[in-house]
């Protein structure tokens, strides 16, 4: 199987984000910051951290697509100093059953592979919480087959409605294709991947999927991606790291004639493409200065680690708005 190319685009930043005020922040003595762990910044927007003057436990919980990323992160930060005494832990549940914990105040930041809904929006703010999002990459999502499946090199949006809700065999997607039972491999309702793939297939509504004959679903995409590695018939789909870190075992599918790359991400030609975020809260951030040490570590590395978890950087845009919004919640903190 050829290789999908990853290609890392960066977008450039229109004279509109100026971020004059990090910058006179960051001219005042470090030794004055009440946060011990800041130091001189390195991109002139966010103050840089030094993970050695990082004190207390920090707790993530949330998409199991960006999973892979925070775990890259969470080894640099211990890497670079973060005590090893201390906890840093990442579990994996799905985007909704990270939002209710985090509305439930078990966690300090929800990771996301969709932005926030209205109802979790609300959960959260009958607990005194204010969802801050902040968006760290991009994700191709990936619909994969077994490497014995030749006939389905691509499929229309139309098609993979068929094929995920009322098709039993593969002649019943497009004529031509065999007559090969089909099994699908779906990752859980709780997942921001389930969500998203059912909105841009499925027009939101969940009933064809949910209703679909020889269906397994699991929060663990792991699971999924064995489902598919051995079965002839199989079809899944999960995020874009996930095809990337099985090689050859998978084969991606075309969506309406566009490979997912890092080109067709950037451009918006890849009709399955979307943003990653964490949240956290302003007080949470505030009185852990823990939590607001790691959004910010979050934001200045994350995009270098994306590419080795087979994503895409977040336009540096919107990247450098989200960083902007990390200054205006810590203002007079440093």
């Amino acid at each position: 199987m050829k290789k999908i190319a990853m290609m890392l685009v960066v977008l450039m930043v229109g004279s509109g984000f100026i971020f004059a005020g990090a910058q006179a922040e960051e001219s005042a003595s470090m030794e004055e910051s009440g946060l011990p762990w800041i130091v001189e910044s390195e991109d002139g927007i966010l103050p840089g951290v030094n993970p050695l003057e990082v004190d207390g436990d920090i707790v993530l919980a949330g998409s199991s697509t960006v999973f892979p990323l925070a775990e890259e992160v969470i080894a640099r930060f211990y890497d670079e100093g973060y005590p090893a005494d201390q906890s840093l832990t990442y579990t994996s549940i799905g985007s909704g059953g990270g939002f209710e914990r985090f509305s439930g105040g078990e966690t300090d930041i929800s990771g996301a592979s969709r932005p926030i809904k209205e109802s979790e929006t609300e959960a959260a703010r009958a607990n005194g919480l204010e969802p801050e999002e902040f968006i760290v990459a991009f994700d191709a999502l990936a619909v994969v087959v077994n490497p014995a499946n030749d006939w389905a090199t691509e499929l229309t949006l139309e098609e993979l409605a068929v094929l995920f809700s009322t098709a039993t065999t593969w002649a019943d997607v497009r004529t031509g294709f065999p007559e090969v039972e089909i099994t699908r491999y779906i990752p859980g309702t709780d997942s921001g991947t389930f969500d998203y793939f059912v909105e841009e297939v499925f027009d939101e509504e969940e009933g064809p999927i949910l209703n679909a004959d020889r269906t397994q679903f699991s929060e663990d995409d792991n699971v999924l991606v064995q489902g598919v590695e051995g079965d002839e018939g199989g079809v899944g789909f999960f995020g874009f790291a996930y095809y990337v870190g099985e090689g050859d075992a998978l084969t991606a599918v075309n969506v309406e004639g566009v490979e997912p790359s890092g080109d067709t991400v950037a451009d918006g030609t890849y009709p399955l493409a979307r943003p990653l975020f964490i949240y956290s809260d302003a007080d949470i951030m505030k009185s852990k200065p823990q939590v607001a040490a790691f959004v910010n570590y979050f934001l200045t590395y994350g995009a270098e680690e994306a590419a080795d978890v087979g994503y895409f950087p977040a336009p540096t845009a919107r990247l450098n708005a989200a960083k902007a919004r990390w200054n205006e919640i810590m203002d007079g903190m440093f």
